[in-house]
């Protein structure tokens, strides 16, 4: 049975069907105009020199991880607190992820006092996650980065146009990583976004997206050149036409999306401040957020007690989720294991609850009171 409000809610159109359509018709469908468009649209909101679309988030992080030199053997210092995609890009290369703590319940970020602690001769990077679109503190973090010469790649999965003293988030870092999943703010289905103000890192990146081959079909087929070298051992990590048109509306319509969602967020705020036993992370947070969830902690509460009450509001109709199991406890990670008191307290007690730019009013109402109940 369908939840009567589920976590997520897809905000295709018929802007979306319209431009799958003319690429179909266009005979074109491989990564070409529309991806380039794709590219010079995302880059030009960001503020970023370079933009470069791939398959997915997980592969545009383990192309940043090679671009700053990460080898075997590694270091590179990242949140438990994450999807696994951001620390199996770490493991592909053969390096070693150094899981770092979350601040706190209120601010479930990488604590910056923790990244220092476990920076060793062997830290080449550190992976930043701005959880649910909010920052870690890029201050921080960089000045750390400059002081013991490491690199800084920020996952900016949940984070497209959310903001950092008014910077973008993913243009601060030496490397930017987004993805365009079907439950992300901005959706292709699948597909990822690498920036970049580094061009040397920018061209690298180009030639490892497609085999290491110096020329693409699209650039072939237009007369641009008739042959190709492979110069370095690449991938397949490139996008389509399909998906990267959808992205381009996608793009387009952002901002409003964005706006709604943080009225969505208001209203969940004075729905909930007032029931007992619940922290709102990020309560305060006034700059501009992508909002991309929407997570709760219910205090004095377990995992066991919390996966009740997940059950008791899928009964109601609430589809509910976690974001995230702690990827330090998972089987292929525990030779990394590392004591992480706030991830773990986070994990145990924390609850996501449905967040889409469509959300009424009477819905997050009903959310609320249900929950009061429970409690």
């Amino acid at each position: 049975m369908p939840y009567k409000i589920p976590l997520f809610d897809l905000n295709f159109g018929q802007e979306e069907e319209e431009a799958v359509l003319d690429v179909i018709r266009s005979r074109w469908i491989s990564a070409g105009p529309k991806t380039q468009e794709f590219e010079n649209n995302f880059k030009n909101l960001l503020n970023s020199k370079h933009a470069l679309a791939v398959s997915n988030c997980t592969v545009a992080l383990h192309l940043a991880l090679k671009l700053v030199g990460v080898r075997e053997g590694d270091e590179v210092i990242c949140p438990s607190l994450t999807f696994v995609a951001t620390c199996n890009s770490i493991k592909y290369l053969n390096a070693i992820p150094v899981f770092a703590d979350i601040k706190s319940l209120e601010e479930p970020l990488i604590n910056e006092l923790e990244i220092e602690n476990k920076i060793t001769s062997k830290t080449k990077a550190i992976i930043v996650m701005h959880y649910a679109g909010f920052p870690c503190n890029m201050d921080k973090i960089m000045a750390l980065a400059r002081k013991y010469n490491i690199k800084v790649i920020e996952d900016a999965c949940h984070a497209p146009l959310s903001e950092y003293k008014g910077e973008k988030l993913g243009t601060i870092g030496d490397i930017g990583c987004f993805s365009f999943f079907s439950n992300k703010n901005i959706s292709t289905g699948e597909g990822g976004m690498l920036i970049t103000n580094n061009s040397e890192y920018f061209e690298k990146a180009k030639l490892l997206r497609s085999h290491g081959m110096t020329t693409m079909s699209f650039e072939r087929a237009k007369g641009h050149s008739t042959a190709y070298d492979v110069v370095d051992l690449g991938f397949n990590y490139r996008i389509d036409d399909i998906r990267s048109s959808i992205g381009v509306v996608q793009l387009r319509n952002l901002k409003k999306d964005l706006t709604q969602r943080k009225k969505v967020r208001s209203i969940y705020i004075k729905k909930l401040t007032s029931i007992k036993n619940i922290i709102i992370p990020f309560e305060h947070h006034d700059e501009l957020s992508s909002n991309y969830v929407f997570p709760i902690v219910i205090k004095n509460i377990n995992a066991e007690k919390r996966n009740n009450l997940r059950d008791l509001l899928a009964k109601k109709g609430i589809q509910t989720s976690v974001h995230y199991p702690a990827v330090h406890k998972f089987s292929i990670y525990k030779e990394f294991y590392s004591e992480l008191p706030f991830t773990d307290q986070y994990e145990q007690q924390m609850i996501t609850l449905p967040m889409y730019s469509r959300l009424k009013e009477s819905e997050i109402s009903y959310i609320a009171k249900e929950l009061k109940s429970l409690l």
